[in-house]
């Protein structure tokens, strides 16, 4: 696939400029953008893959959610349903999408909402919900709407200024578009991150001067979760088989490995579905430990023993930055 996608290099310039083209038109008003007079934070990145906007989402529905109603709107990517869908006690992962269906399963006093046409799912929501506030999930390319505070993160392993368009590149548009962003998150970092290096980080991200730069990395839970009991993680002695389905499994990896677990590891596609066959190969397992996100697939076909490991984002200056948050809610 590396290879293929070296040969793709040609294409690379006509999207670039296909992309660019459609930047331009929308920043110079060719092309219609709606605002808003009410609080919508988009959370969005300029590259394909992980780069950690699930924990992101819900770290901002934990921070606003106590004093505030929040909605959240995804596209709801291969779901089966299509249009507006708002998350009700019939909802699935397969209705409404893995990550919007974990959203809705951790925070049932927040609304969960899709709609593939960002716009219309805002609309609906201000007219059925009214919510306080409004999360966009993976957003940044929907220029369509105009979010009122523009999230973007980059992986420190793999910073979009490093990065070139698709198909050779994983980038979705030219790194210019970073600077629609209000606030950069460089995602997944090590825990410990020394000043020198952030410093080197920020030199070379050439920040607007409207913009703020935040670093954070991945916390994982000490707990392992199921619908109906808890394990400690430490205490798995017996080998057991991991599962993911996401787009950097990585991180999780390199992380029980550090614990010294005994697993054999299954990497499947992110938002891979299941087939009937590989279902049955799992369940032939003594022990399975995979995401939230996969695990939110894969329960209800899973007659193994199947746990969770939840993660959270941890960021560097969180007063500061939960404080760009809540004063932007605040006077929108």
């Amino acid at each position: 696939m590396h290879f293929l996608r070296k040969l793709l290099f040609p294409i690379v310039p006509i999207y670039y400029a296909i992309t660019w083209i459609r930047n331009r038109f929308y920043d110079k008003g060719w092309f219609a953008s709606k605002s808003y007079d009410f609080p919508v934070i988009c959370v969005g990145n300029l590259s394909v893959g992980g780069t950690g906007k699930t924990p992101m989402i819900e770290y901002l529905i934990g921070l606003l959610k106590t004093t505030h109603k929040v909605a959240t709107l995804s596209r709801g990517y291969k779901r089966a349903t299509s249009g507006f869908y708002i998350a009700d006690a019939q909802a699935t992962a397969a209705s409404i999408g893995d990550e919007p269906f974990q959203f809705y399963s951790k925070f049932k006093d927040i609304t969960v909402a899709v709609d593939a046409d960002r716009q219309h799912g805002i609309a609906e929501l201000k007219s059925r919900v009214h919510p306080d506030v409004i999360l966009l999930d993976d957003a940044f390319q929907h220029r369509k709407v105009k979010a009122g505070f523009n999230i973007m993160l980059s992986t420190f392993d793999n910073l979009y200024i490093d990065d070139i368009v698709l198909p050779t590149g994983d980038l979705r548009e030219p790194r210019r578009g970073a600077n629609r962003a209000d606030v950069i998150v460089v995602t997944k970092c090590p825990d410990t991150l020394s000043k020198g290096v952030k410093e080197d980080i920020k030199r070379r991200l050439k920040l607007q001067d409207n913009q703020e730069l935040f670093f954070s990395h991945i916390a994982y839970s000490e707990t392992l979760y199921s619908d109906a009991e808890t394990l400690v993680l430490s205490e798995v002695s017996a080998p057991f088989t991991l599962v993911t389905g996401i787009a950097n499994p990585s991180p999780l990896v390199a992380y029980l490995e550090i614990q010294q677990m005994q697993f054999e590891h299954l990497n499947f596609k992110d938002h891979h579905e299941f087939s009937s066959k590989e279902l049955h190969q799992l369940n032939q397992k003594s022990l399975i430990i995979t995401t939230e996100k996969d695990y939110m697939r894969l329960q209800g076909n899973i007659q193994a023993p199947m746990f969770y490991l939840p993660i959270e984002v941890v960021i560097d200056h969180p007063e500061k930055f939960d404080k760009l948050i809540t004063d932007f809610v605040a006077r929108t």
